[in-house]
């Protein structure tokens, strides 16, 4: 009887060893998962401030708070990658205190998540004219002349084949326009489905005629048909980040339950 109720014990003992262990490897995983997507954060960071031909490039040159939203996501970035090592050094080595770290900034940086999600969805109409006043302002301030804003206005009119924000009406507020004599339009607004011969890619062209070969459509109705088209994509992508983090802060809290001390001596010592 006592052989058995041995042999029981020993039995559960190994069955709870064999899940903390799965549990450590799956910590392990899961960080290093965290770890790249950190970089990928980071990476996005990098390309916002320093890409100089997209309609990021645009935002940036004309408003100061999408070059700070840059060093932000860098700052995030950075931190996750920290927080992925420290999962993986804790999860190995069971270090309880590093675990307990790690599940409070998991936890912190979800609350954060939360409430940025939340301030987004409510304030959705003051970022919608906060952004049509930024890009009217870029139109007006058009000058075709090789600077970052101009080169990547244009570019974003060529590739998605619209012109100004709301509609080529957009353009009757650009300063060159306004003191010209010829009725310009900007290059890159040209309707391609048109005939006529070739143009520039960028700057100011003259129309022979006041009815101008553009295209009809404002940039802002482009926009808003791709966000919708991908809405899907990006919830998705929000919803499994959040799963994600939950899953690393239960995994965490499990495992650092189930370390009853520090066992110090396990980490390497160089």
């Amino acid at each position: 009887m006592i052989s058995h109720s041995l042999f029981r014990t020993k039995k559960l003992t190994d069955m709870g060893k064999g899940c903390i262990t799965a549990t450590k490897y799956f910590l392990f995983l899961f960080n290093l998962l965290f770890f790249i997507f950190g970089a990928l954060i980071l990476g996005f960071g990098l390309w916002m401030l320093l890409d100089n031909q997209s309609f990021i490039a645009v935002l940036q040159e004309a408003s100061t708070s999408l070059k700070v939203c840059s060093y932000i996501l860098i700052g995030v970035g950075s931190l996750t990658m920290v927080m992925g090592f420290l999962g993986c050094l804790g999860a190995i080595y069971e270090l309880r205190c590093v675990l307990g770290l790690y599940f409070t900034c998991l936890l912190l940086i979800l609350i954060a998540q939360v409430v940025a999600g939340a301030l987004i969805y409510f304030q959705r109409d003051v970022l919608k004219t906060e952004m049509s006043n930024i890009m009217n302002k870029v139109i007006v301030d058009y000058t075709g002349q090789n600077r970052t804003t101009d080169v990547a206005w244009d570019y974003i009119q060529r590739t998605i084949k619209c012109c100004g924000w709301t509609g080529p009406g957009n353009w009757s507020e650009n300063t060159v326009i306004r003191n010209s004599s010829q009725p310009l339009y900007p290059c890159s607004c040209r309707n391609s489905s048109q005939p006529g011969v070739d143009v520039k890619n960028g700057g100011f062209c003259e129309s022979l005629s006041t009815d101008l070969p553009v295209y009809s459509t404002g940039c802002a109705s482009s926009a808003e048909k791709w966000l919708l088209s991908n809405g899907g994509v990006i919830l998705g992508v929000c919803v499994g980040v959040a799963v994600i983090e939950l899953l690393g802060m239960i995994l965490s809290l499990c495992l650092c339950r189930s370390v009853h001390q520090e066992e110090y001596t396990k980490v390497p010592k160089y």
